[in-house]
């Protein structure tokens, strides 16, 4: 695998970015919010991952207040946005954009939705979106809700019960969608650092803690979904901003080495990533001083056949808890 600085042209956004969101529909790549040194965001961007050329739309409708730490979700081209905050502020507030309509709007939601929070994590399955974790200022949390999307006239919030090994509440770590699975890596209490993983059962509702030969403390990172490997780039490992990419082998849910080449951007965190054909993206992040307004790509090199791997499991059972009352 080899990193390379993206040859990017076009209305190049002129400004840094952290915090924000990286959403991508087909070969176009939705960028919305985030912050700077000066403030929050609440433009939107496209970027063709095809010709490196970016592109501000001019859009239309309910537009959301600025906000960094937000999610956005994109489902049938349509990007959820959810809660986030901007300074003080902490939302629990949804917007919609239809990317194909170029509009915003603020619908109606039924049920109680989740408290105000940033640094939580979304994701789409079989019709919900599933809220995990967060920050609301005063501590962070470890509950999970679901939204409703089967019905756009009657969207709908409902809390999920767990059982199971839970995780401590926690921000800025990451989730992915696999196999049914929400496979939760890192994060942070704002005291610490992670370095555990969580999967969640989403047919069972169980939670499970997985035991790894290795650790690696991780918040502000990616997780990207290649194949049958979660890619992690970047975050805080305890000590610093790190450049590495670290993958985690989701059939027997271990980490294995993986040597990259070329010129490494500088290690960050609160950055973005994404998959498209064989070359995993990187966007803007901040590294303790400095934020960015860069963007790398790693070609997957002799990587490249895993975005192919679409048939696999992920196993968990009560073997990969720490203890077996949890399950």
């Amino acid at each position: 695998m080899y990193w390379s600085k993206a040859p990017v042209h076009g209305s190049v956004p002129r400004r840094a970015f952290r915090a924000h969101t990286a959403s991508l529909a087909e070969e176009v790549l939705w960028l919305f919010g985030g912050c700077d040194s000066k403030g929050c965001f609440r433009e939107l961007w496209c970027f063709d991952t095809e010709t490196m050329c970016w592109s501000k739309p001019k859009v239309t409708g309910d537009l959301p207040p600025p906000r960094r730490a937000h999610t956005a979700t994109m489902v049938e081209r349509r990007l959820y946005v959810f809660a986030g905050g901007d300074g003080p502020h902490y939302f629990n507030d949804l917007y919609v954009f239809d990317t194909v309509a170029l509009r915003w709007s603020k619908p109606e939601v039924y049920g109680t939705p989740p408290s105000p929070r940033r640094a939580h994590t979304s994701n789409h399955y079989q019709g919900q979106l599933i809220i995990f974790g967060g920050g609301n200022g005063v501590g962070a949390l470890n509950d999970v809700y679901t939204l409703d999307i089967q019905d756009l006239d009657r969207l709908e919030w409902r809390r999920v019960e767990c059982r199971g090994k839970m995780p401590i509440g926690r921000g800025y770590h990451t989730s992915n969608l696999v196999d049914g699975k929400l496979i939760v890596i890192g994060g942070s209490d704002g005291h610490m650092s992670f370095n555990d993983i969580h999967i969640l059962r989403l047919d069972t509702k169980v939670w499970y803690q997985v035991k790894t030969d290795e650790i690696h403390n991780r918040l502000g990172h990616t997780a990207t979904q290649v194949g049958s490997y979660l890619f992690i780039i970047g975050g805080h490992d305890s000590h610093s901003y790190t450049p590495d990419i670290l993958t985690l082998n989701l059939v027997n849910l271990q980490w294995e080495p993986r040597r990259v080449c070329g010129r490494k951007p500088p290690g960050r965190g609160y950055h973005q990533a994404w998959l498209r054909d064989s070359r995993l993206f990187l966007h803007g992040g901040f590294d303790g001083k400095e934020i960015y307004d860069d963007m790398y790509f790693v070609d997957l090199a002799a990587c490249a056949y895993l975005p192919q791997i679409t048939s696999f499991s992920v196993e968990v059972s009560c073997a990969a808890c720490q203890t077996m009352a949890a399950c």
